[in-house]
């Protein structure tokens, strides 16, 4: 990733409200969309505990600002189909890897976005893989769906567990 670029962060954002059809009613999508392409992100790598949703519009819309990549690792293939599906007319605008992402985000060790999924099955562990890849490239981890975890990020190990690289957790 190079400097931050606050032109590129707002064009995504807008991009993003855009594709979600939200109208003026933002959400954390625009936010991490933001985040991913104000970094020039060019390998955005996305883990998703089910159907892919606004995130996914979020990280293809940074994309188109950056001239980046975004690769998405689902756990089945009914999910892929189901995400070609949800996705319309952008379904083509991200790969999709199907397995198990602690295992495969192992193959991104040039990404330097790592949007994770706090709901997908092993999200600690998978949070541990996402800080190996980091460690290669400086990547920015960004953590979603966090808050739905509940007491489980409350222990002393998860207070913060991103912040040796460079990691967030955004609400939702």
């Amino acid at each position: 990733m190079g400097c931050w670029s606050a032109e590129n962060a707002t064009k995504a954002y807008l991009r993003a409200l855009k594709m979600g059809k939200r109208g003026k009613e933002p959400d954390v999508a625009e936010f991490i969309s933001a985040m991913a392409a104000g970094n020039n992100a060019q390998l955005m790598v996305m883990t998703c505990a089910g159907v892919v949703g606004s995130t996914a519009l979020a990280l293809i819309a940074a994309a188109r600002q950056t001239s980046g990549k975004v690769v998405c690792i689902l756990n089945s293939l009914d999910d892929y189909v189901a995400s070609k599906n949800a996705l319309g007319n952008y379904g083509g605008s991200l790969s999709f890897v199907i397995g198990d992402a602690k295992r495969l985000l192992n193959d991104y060790r040039t990404a330097d976005f790592l949007l994770i999924d706090c709901n997908v099955n092993d999200h600690k562990e998978v949070l541990e893989a996402a800080q190996e890849v980091a460690k290669h490239e400086g990547a920015l981890i960004v953590g979603y769906n966090a808050l739905q975890k509940g007491p489980c990020w409350n222990t002393d190990e998860y207070k913060n567990p991103l912040s040796a690289h460079r990691g967030r957790f955004a609400g939702n």
